[in-house]
Parts: C-alpha cells; structure tokens; sequence
C-alpha cells in the first residue's frame, strides 16, 4: 500500500496538526496524562493509535478493556532507523483515519534505549521533522510521553525545542522553548575514526565502490545476508552524489563502536528535508535513492548547506 501525507486543509478555519510534550515521572504520570488524551479523543468520536514501549503497553491495556477506538502498534516493526518512522506513523494513522475520522497518536519514543549519540540525535531530529510532515493534516494530533524521572534538564530541553505544545495536568499549551519558524539545529557529526579506506569518486565508479565498500564491511563484521543491502544503499547514494553533487565526491569508511559506517561528501545541496522520509508513490519519477538507504541501513545521517554541500553517513550494525 502507497500511503502519502495528509492533503492541504480546505480552509482556513480548520486546526493544523497539534504535537505535544508531555513530561512524566513515574506509571501514574503516564497513566494520567495518556488516558487523559485517548478519554479527549474518545469523547470527540476519535479514533487513538498507540506505540509506546511494552510495558506501558500493558498498562494502557488494564485501563481500557480493549477498547476497539484504539489500536496499538509495535513501533520495533519499523526497524532501529528513525528515519522509517515518518512513513510508518503515517501508514498507522491513515489506515485508522478511514473517510475524515480525527485520529490522534500516542507516541513514546525510546530515548533510555538509543545505541549511541548519533541514534540519539536522529531520535530528536525524527520529533522536530513530525511537525513538518503533518503540517497540513487537520485531522491528526499526536501526544509524546516523555519519561522525566531521571530529572536531566539539558535532555528535556533537547526535546521540547521539537514540540511547539506542552501538556500539563490534562491541559496543553505554546511552548516557549519551540524551535518555531528556525531551521532545526543538528548536533555536530561525531569525528571518524581512522578510514579504513578514502577515495575520490566520479562517473564510472560505482563499481569501485562497492567492491571496496562490501570488502571493508565484510572485514568489519557486518553480517554476509546484509552486505547485499548495504551495496544497493551504497549504489544509490553514490549514484545521487555524482548526479547531483557536482559530478564527484569523497566516500570514507571506518568502524567504530560495532558498526560500520561509510560516509559521502559532495558539493550538492538537498533541500528537502523531507528527502527519503516519505515513501515514494507509484508513478514518481526518481527521488528513491534515500528512501532506500533509510530502509536497508541501520542508521542514515544527512547533513546539507548550501555553504558547505551534503553529507551522508550510512550505518550498519556489525557483530561483535
């Protein structure tokens, strides 16, 4: 099934998609705050999806006696890359959203199991890129539990610059920590380790490089049935760099805390910041090369200025 993104509003007395924080601390907290939401949503003729980690799944589940308003969905079934969860949340809100029913999402993002910073990065990079991608849906909003036991307020804060409403005591509001109308800001990319390899690549090249790329992963540890993903990830992103990025790149590998990542750098720039977070339609004309990389890659990291061009970082688990 082809899913796209919700249609333009009709007009401009309806609401635009409403994203909210909710800061948490404890079971209760989170029972209070999400039964709170799907109770709103229920009343309204809502329908409500679910995808919060086990075992608060199961405690959503004691409280509403199955009720057949709300499904809940197993966020793992997308995959460790955050970039597959723009196409997949769409995917479970469309199907629930059937005609012009008003859906709303609980979404609990597991930042205690992130792999490492950069996971972690894209994790908040994924919360910020929501609210573009459902910009115009006037009939979706979405809740995001936020476990604040731990009481870090530089993590918090990270958080909340990506959500432009705050919910607190069954009540939601503006929040001023928003990174509203700014571009996000990313955190810099963590410096490689020595490169297993660099080399200049241009037209005719693919070939090299994914001989050298599926060489270095295979001695990196990176599993055999996935070095034939990982080649066709390689292809594509290769592939767009010399099209579009001047007609020539850098490609760098290396290993680094059980994975392999393969970075390329180019003098193109990509401005849409959607590029491979939604699934192609059918009849599209090209645009699939990092919707692909996103779906066979553990990780895909994408930083681009038109100052400075683009760089792509491909991840791939390996064995340890």
């Amino acid at each position: 099934m082809t899913t796209t993104l919700p249609p333009t509003p009709s007009g401009p007395e309806e609401a635009a998609f409403r994203h909210e924080l909710y800061p948490y601390r404890g079971p209760q907290e989170f029972l209070a705050g999400t039964l709170g939401f799907i109770h709103e949503a229920l009343e309204g003729g809502e329908a409500v999806v679910v995808a919060v980690p086990s075992d608060k799944t199961v405690l959503l589940r004691d409280e509403l006696a199955d009720e057949p308003a709300v499904t809940f969905v197993d966020t793992t079934t997308a995959g460790p890359n955050p970039g597959r969860l723009v196409a997949a949340w769409a995917a479970w809100m469309t199907e629930r959203g059937a005609g012009e029913t008003p859906v709303r999402g609980i979404g609990e993002t597991a930042w205690r199991q992130a792999r490492n910073p950069a996971h972690l990065a894209e994790l908040r990079y994924h919360e910020w890129l929501l609210n573009r991608a459902f910009a115009r849906s006037s009939t979706w909003s979405m809740l995001c539990p936020y476990d604040d036991t731990d009481q870090d307020p530089d993590a918090l804060a990270a958080v909340s610059r990506c959500h432009p409403l705050i919910r607190r005591n069954d009540m939601y509001a503006p929040n001023e920590d928003y990174l509203a109308g700014e571009d996000y800001v990313f955190e810099a990319l963590i410096g490689p380790r020595e490169p297993s390899f660099e080399l200049r690549y241009t037209h005719g090249d693919l070939a090299v490089i994914r001989s050298k790329v599926s060489q270095s992963a295979s001695e990196a540890g990176v599993p055999e049935d996935r070095l034939g993903q990982l080649a066709v990830a390689v292809t594509e992103i290769a592939t767009n760099s010399i099209r579009h990025g001047g007609g020539h790149g850098t490609l760098r590998a290396w290993t680094q805390d059980a994975t392999f990542l393969c970075e390329f750098r180019d003098a193109g720039y990509i401005s849409d910041v959607m590029a491979g977070r939604t699934r192609p339609t059918e009849d599209q004309i090209g645009g699939r090369g990092l919707w692909l990389a996103h779906q066979l890659c553990d990780l895909v990291e994408i930083r681009s200025l038109r100052s400075q061009g683009t760089t792509v970082r491909l991840h791939m688990d390996a064995e340890q």
